[in-house]
């Protein structure tokens, strides 16, 4: 049996569920290990899978008798045909943090459930842990983004807008072996660094400018994610300071990302280092990386989360000062229960691109 589905069948007893409907695109990929839309319905007996004409031939072709799943093309699935799947199950479980009400809804319409109930995110907590393709395609992605990193030291100049840069990453990553971006990239330059979350603009880079650079390849679907802080020209005392400051704490982090460790503890020791020097962790230190940019455990004092062995987090501490600028360094980071592994290795030194 498929073991991703072995692993939901059991978490479904533990939460006295007979059946469970799969909606979201993302978990759905991550069960059939392709990027198709439809529905995945479970059972005590079986397997099912119901997709449209978009679909249907890959699938069928993808997936063998040996995956134990039934398909269906949605043409083909009437009514009557719905209302007896669930018939033998007393509770059926949802995605409630992806289904709409009007899908809820039209849930229980269509399948005629008894009694439907919240999954409690048990397929996203499964996928906090990763197998060992998901870890090599997360490995390629990092390396697509690293090497992306090296030709922007060379490709930035200074006059160049911050649009300029962010258009080629996106070029570079779908030439040079990715799908494409995992996210929307993040260049902000000067006064728009203090922003972590600032959209590229058509702001010129200028001398002694920061430029925060947040961004990373998809490959087979996962994500890579890295953010670098560079300098353009020169840098100033009191940004080198900074700098400094956040890579002495980015690094000795590093250490802590072992099986077992608190999410919340890691958050927490970035929240009072900052502190004493009066500044503020305003956001999460970080969050798991795979199909999606952000996933389970976010590493922040609300979580109750541990991490475990091959969990893929990110570890991005900043300090940003509104109207002036801001420095934020992040690694993409594979849990180990000895020697965490950090996954984007590009130079995180003071770097000076366009030197005068």
């Amino acid at each position: 049996m498929n073991y991703k589905i072995r692993c939901i069948r059991e978490k479904m007893k533990l939460l006295n569920m007979q059946g469970l409907i799969i909606s979201n695109p993302i978990n759905i990929r991550y069960i059939l290990g392709i990027p198709v839309e439809g529905e995945i319905l479970i059972t005590d007996k079986e397997n099912i899978f119901i997709t449209d004409a978009r679909y249907i031939e890959e699938v069928n072709g993808f997936l063998t008798i040996n995956d134990e799943f039934v398909i269906f093309d949605s043409k083909d699935i009437s009514d009557i045909d719905n209302q007896g799947f669930f018939q033998n199950c007393e509770n059926v479980g949802f995605e409630e943090n992806y289904v709409t009400f009007a899908g809820y809804e039209k849930i229980i319409r269509k399948y005629r459930i008894k009694n439907i109930e919240e999954t409690e995110g048990i397929i996203e907590k499964l996928r906090m842990v990763k197998d060992e393709d998901e870890i090599k395609n997360i490995e390629k992605a990092c390396k697509i983004t690293d090497n992306c990193f090296d030709y922007l030291l060379d490709f930035i100049k200074i006059g160049m807008t911050e649009k300029q840069v962010a258009l080629e990453i996106e070029k570079y990553f779908l030439e040079n072996g990715a799908d494409g971006q995992a996210f929307e990239t993040i260049v902000a330059s000067g006064i728009n660094s203090s922003k972590p979350h600032a959209i590229p603009s058509d702001k010129i880079i200028r001398q002694g400018d920061p430029i925060t650079i947040d961004f990373g390849a998809k490959y087979n679907g996962y994500a890579a994610d890295m953010t670098r802080t560079i300098f353009a020209g020169y840098i100033k005392d009191e940004m080198k300071e900074n700098y400094n400051l956040i890579l002495k704490i980015q690094k000795n982090l590093i250490k802590e990302f072992k099986e077992g460790t608190s999410c919340k503890m890691l958050a927490r020791s970035v929240e009072n280092e900052l502190y004493l020097y009066n500044h503020s962790l305003i956001h999460a230190l970080g969050h798991g990386v795979g199909l999606e940019i952000h996933e389970l455990p976010i590493l922040s004092h609300n979580s109750q989360l541990t991490l475990k062995e091959n969990m893929v987090v990110t570890n991005e501490p900043g300090i940003y000062l509104p109207g002036k600028y801001g420095i934020r360094i992040e690694d993409t980071i594979k849990v180990s229960r000895n020697e965490p592994e950090v996954l984007t290795k590009s130079s995180k030194e003071i770097i000076v691109v366009d030197k005068t």
